[in-house]
């Protein structure tokens, strides 16, 4: 059925908004994390692949970084093997590990490239032991209490941080065309497998190549004040008080300091999006209000974009 003509004004409209966006941010790299419902329902997931397709053949250069929390958590119930968290992080023993690997790498990596290849895009997926893309070390956690003298190790097994990203693989694909979909494995030297948080992955993977913006897509509205009132625009000094403040915590908390940490050394801005809401990337990116919260450690104007 063809458009009426109001409708026809309103694509026109939304198409001329889109314009200076496109414009500035051609050429640029976008990173760009997915997770929370957005990878488990449907209609997000397919609005999810459409939006990373249309920033690709708009010129931009986006790279995508998936978690799978959930998902690794339903097979492991499946297989009855227990799941148990230390301060947000799943232990991974060497049979965890294995079922990480297993989700993280081949089920859902799989999912998330041939829905973009399906909406018409060109994505290769790997892990970070794919051309030792992602170098990485053992995490240790250690907790301090008033009884004991010295902090206690905690032994988390496979759970690592980023020692390095090589760039080098990432520059390959995007000059190639392709759309990078990573998940977030590591490697250390030697050749010992880590679980990593996608959103430190996808701060990391930013950082290195000075991306032009950080995408965090999460299961709320963004970040929110004291109120419950989403903060659409931040710069970096507003973050460090919010954080001192104790408006920041909880699950929030991680997020906001890989967000903050990635524009503290060189990312031009990160958002914290609404998952939850079709075409969510493509409305941060390419509307003047957005759908969460913009930190940036440029002078925030009333817009996304400067004039």
């Amino acid at each position: 059925m063809p458009l009426s003509r109001h409708e026809a004004i309103d694509t026109v409209r939304i198409l001329s908004e889109a314009l200076p966006y496109i414009r500035k941010f051609t050429g640029r790299t976008l990173v760009v994390k997915f997770g929370g419902n957005a990878m488990t329902d449907d209609k997000l997931k397919q609005s999810f692949a459409r939006d990373i397709v249309l920033m690709k053949l708009v010129g931009m250069n986006p790279v995508v970084v998936h978690g799978g929390g959930p998902q690794i958590g339903n097979l492991l119930a499946q297989l009855d093997i227990k799941s148990e968290f230390i301060d947000g992080m799943r232990v991974t023993d060497s049979q965890t590990m294995d079922v990480v690997e297993m989700v993280l790498g081949a089920a859902v990596n799989k999912e998330i490239v041939n829905l973009i290849n399906q909406a018409g895009g060109k994505a290769v997926g790997l892990t970070g032991k794919d051309g030792q893309l992602i170098t990485a070390h053992k995490m240790v956690v250690s907790r301090k209490s008033p009884e004991m003298a010295a902090p206690e190790i905690i032994d988390i097994g496979h759970v690592g941080e980023v020692d390095a990203i090589n760039r080098n693989v990432i520059d390959m694909l995007t000059a190639s065309h392709f759309i990078p979909v990573i998940a977030p494995i590591g490697v250390d030297a030697e050749g010992r497998s880590y679980n990593i948080n996608a959103d430190l992955v996808a701060g990391k993977i930013a950082e290195v190549l000075a991306a032009e913006k950080l995408i965090l897509l999460t299961n709320v509205a963004g970040l929110q004040d004291a109120s419950g009132n989403v903060l659409s625009g931040l710069g970096t000094e507003d973050v460090d008080r919010l954080i001192a403040e104790g408006v920041v915590k909880d699950g929030m908390l991680p997020k906001i300091r890989c967000a903050l940490e990635a524009v503290k050394k060189g990312v031009t801005s990160a958002h914290i999006i609404d998952g939850r809401v079709d075409h969510a990337v493509l409305l941060e990116i390419f509307t003047d209000t957005g759908v969460g919260t913009l930190i940036t450690n440029a002078d925030l104007q009333d817009s996304h974009l400067d004039p």
